[in-house]
């Protein structure tokens, strides 16, 4: 199991250099589809020479998601550019120029404009996922809104061609009209009307299968497949296109379209079976469509309640550890004022500044690593006050960015559980070592603490609501590592931030 799952990850990881292989072999799979004899041979020797013309971007397709990780954005567009720009042309006119293969140099040319179109494509797709997906308005679309719009520009397009075509020889005869690949902008303004009425019966022609394709997603999957299963399913379909056909066919042969191209599209029998051949394509056609929306609707609606469970139980975490700290911090101005110290104004306006901190910025998502990092700060000054023996303290921070984004409250319950475990209860003088280093994409941290013999049992109500906080907030992207050994308990937590 592990080992399959491993294998879908390296795979879903190497998913551009993968489709690179897909683009060279149709390109191999086109170049002997005219060959006699030895076509394996000649197969195989296509993917070789292609490959070889290719070499540069299978390299950094391969490596790009290293590349992505340790990178910066201006070294992996050098890469990039270096790749796309100078390295892929330079292969191409080595293999046009010596004819490599004894191919056309035109299959060279070809193949790295290709590349290069694929490349544009697959991070214009990694912008839409990322950016323009999460627009409402386009998430609201949905697959039948879609199909809706594509038949629209569909009708629009074809009756373009269609008043293009008019008085053209190779077209447009006495007795017929045939629709050609032609675009002018000065017959379409001459016959704009014309325009409008072939728009208008195209579409009505088009919106007849759609309200097959309508009947069959909401009504006959959605329900009848979904709760009465495939026997009935079938049953159901067949009894829907008799009742449908003959009427839609019957609206479609009285629209002048029919005689505008020289022949009845559709007949001049309603009940022709050739017409509810054609329902039956839809309906059969539009089921795998069909089934692929329901499925996502479903999907959507698991998710969602996963994410939803996600968030209660983060919620609930939030809950349990806002207490413990306040149990915490309280006891230290408790003692404090037992003390009758001069301090003691000053720690209640601190402890304020950080029970601030506790309630509002714990309820959000995230907060800047600086912010955390000046609420550890606060938090370990404030627990040095009412500490009896001396305490040899060493914070070693390197942080490259101090506006990095990290989840609240995580560090803090290392060294409170340091503090209360180890430091407090120390009778002689303890250490506490930690270290904040973060860059771009990772942050590591670590607490080290002395503690006595009888402290060797850490409570579970910190680290362990920590643990389930990071397999809600983190999964799959930290590692935390505790260790106890002569005396000193060590906890190395790293995060994956990008």
């Amino acid at each position: 199991m592990f080992n399959k799952k491993l294998n879908f990850n390296f795979l879903f990881k190497r998913q551009d250099f993968l489709i690179t292989i897909g683009l060279i072999l149709w390109f191999s799979i086109y170049n002997v589809l005219e060959t006699r004899g030895n076509i394996w041979i000649n197969y195989f020797l296509s993917i070789a020479w292609l490959s070889f013309c290719l070499l540069p971007v299978l390299l950094f397709s391969f490596y790009k998601p290293e590349l992505k990780a340790k990178l910066n954005k201006d070294k992996y567009l050098l890469y990039w550019l270096l790749c796309f720009l100078f390295l892929l042309p330079a292969f191409t006119l080595i293999c046009s120029y010596f004819e490599l293969g004894n191919f056309d140099e035109v299959i060279f040319i070809v193949v790295a404009i290709a590349a290069f179109l694929l490349e544009v494509i697959l991070i214009a797709n990694q912008f839409y996922r990322k950016k323009v997906q999460h627009i409402k308005w386009i998430k609201k679309i949905g697959l039948e809104n879609s199909v809706l719009i594509t038949l629209i520009l569909l009708s629009a397009s074809i009756s373009v061609m269609a008043v293009s075509s008019l008085n053209n020889p190779a077209y447009h005869t006495k007795d017929n009209l045939l629709i050609g690949f032609e675009l002018s902008p000065e017959k379409l303004g001459e016959n704009f009307g014309l325009f409008i009425g072939f728009f208008v019966q195209f579409l009505l022609m088009y919106l007849c299968g759609y309200v097959l394709f309508i009947i069959n997603s909401r009504f006959l999957v959605s329900k009848i497949l979904k709760e009465k299963g495939l026997l009935i399913y079938i049953l159901s379909l067949a009894v829907t296109i008799a009742v449908l056909y003959p009427l839609l066919a019957q609206f479609l042969i009285l629209l002048p379209i029919n005689k505008v191209f020289g022949r009845e599209i559709f007949g001049s029998n309603p009940f022709d079976m050739e017409n509810a051949m054609g329902a039956v394509a839809i309906m059969l056609i539009s089921l795998p469509i069909v089934l692929a929306l329901q499925w996502g609707k479903q999907n959507n609606q698991i998710l969602s309640l996963e994410k939803e469970k996600s968030q209660s139980e983060l919620d609930l975490l939030k809950q349990q550890l806002n207490p413990h700290f306040f149990f915490n911090t309280l006891n230290n101005l408790y003692a404090l004022s037992l003390q009758k110290s001069e301090k003691t104004s000053e720690s209640i306006l601190q402890l304020s500044e950080l029970m601030r901190y506790t309630i509002y910025k714990g309820q959000e998502k995230s907060v800047s690593l600086g912010q955390e990092l000046k609420y550890l700060e606060d938090y370990i000054q404030l627990q040095q006050i009412r500490l009896k023996n001396p305490l040899n303290l060493k914070f070693e921070k390197n942080i490259n960015n101090p506006k990095l984004e990290i989840a609240p409250l995580l560090l803090i319950v290392f060294i409170e559980n340091a503090f209360k475990h180890g430091i407090e209860t120390a009778e002689n003088s303890a250490f506490l070592n930690i270290s904040l280093v973060c860059n771009e994409k990772e942050l590591y941290f670590s607490c080290e603490n002395s503690f006595d013999e009888e402290n060797t049992n850490i409570p579970g109500i910190g680290i362990a609501n920590l643990k389930k906080r990071l397999d809600l907030l983190y999964p799959n992207k930290h590692s935390l590592k505790l260790s106890s050994e002569n005396h000193i308990f060590k906890a190395e937590l790293k995060l994956k931030l990008a």
